[in-house]
């Protein structure tokens, strides 16, 4: 059963906020004095755990949270001097409007964010549990590394599929669109991505899918996939980069 619930002991502004949470998404709200053993209600399932300063979806294989994750740990070597492929596929002048179609849990979005500074990040989510978790994530979420902060707040997320989204935008509507899909070879190594699994939306991208994207763009069309995968068989880029060591690669379409 998919329902919604809180922490243990909750305040009035929780029972509140999951209430109207529940509300939204059409779904049962249930008391945590009733529900002691989250997993058990849960069964094969999910629920919405409204907590103090965060929304978790706790399944029985682990717990949905949002975190900035890897952004933290590229941008730091990004100011050791160190390349990082995404960024400098991107090239960045600071005032871009991007597109993410594929948001997930938006580390890279945030990094991406960290490189604006008049620009904005438009990331599109289809998966509802993800999308609710970092809706609330960008808003509540505070780090002590201040620049996470500011480029959080460069951020807007919109729970739709990105083809109908795509369908809706006049011709160069962004600067650049990024598209990350879930890997066809997962790298199961990959903690920070192991939680969104079970959640994640895995429709492969198609030529017609990059036509609209390329439609969509001032500037470029930025894809990502791991070397195993087909999509740069399948699909033709000018450029390709990437690292050897975790063999993700981005490939670029420059807009003609």
């Amino acid at each position: 059963m998919i329902f919604v619930t809180t922490s243990h002991k909750p305040t009035k502004e929780q029972v509140l906020r999951a209430l109207m949470l529940s509300q939204e998404l059409n779904l049962p709200y249930i008391s945590r004095r009733k529900c002691p053993n989250l997993l058990e209600a849960v069964g094969d399932d999910y629920c919405y755990v409204v907590e103090i300063d965060r929304i978790v979806v706790k399944y029985k294989g682990g717990s949905l949270f949002f975190h900035p994750s890897t952004a933290k740990v590229r941008m730091r070597n990004v100011k050791k001097g160190l390349k990082d492929h995404l960024i400098e596929c991107l090239q960045l002048q600071g005032d871009e409007l991007i597109l993410d179609t594929t948001f997930g849990l938006g580390a890279e979005a945030i990094l991406m964010a960290g490189f604006l500074k008049e620009g904005k990040v438009v990331g599109l989510e289809a998966s509802t549990p993800i999308y609710i978790v970092v809706r609330e994530g960008l808003k509540s979420y505070r780090d002590k590394e201040d620049w996470v902060n500011v480029a959080m707040k460069k951020i807007e997320i919109i729970h739709i599929d990105f083809r109908r989204y795509l369908s809706q935008c006049p011709d160069g509507s962004f600067d650049i669109v990024y598209c990350d899909p879930m890997f066809e070879n997962p790298v199961y190594e990959s903690s920070s991505m192991n939680p969104l699994r079970p959640f994640a939306v895995y429709d492969s991208v198609t030529e017609g899918d990059v036509r609209e994207m390329l439609r969509v763009a001032r500037k470029r069309v930025v894809l990502k996939a791991h070397a195993f995968d087909s999509m740069f068989e399948r699909i033709k880029v000018d450029r390709i980069t990437g690292s050897r060591k975790s063999q993700v690669l981005y490939g670029v379409i420059e807009k003609r």
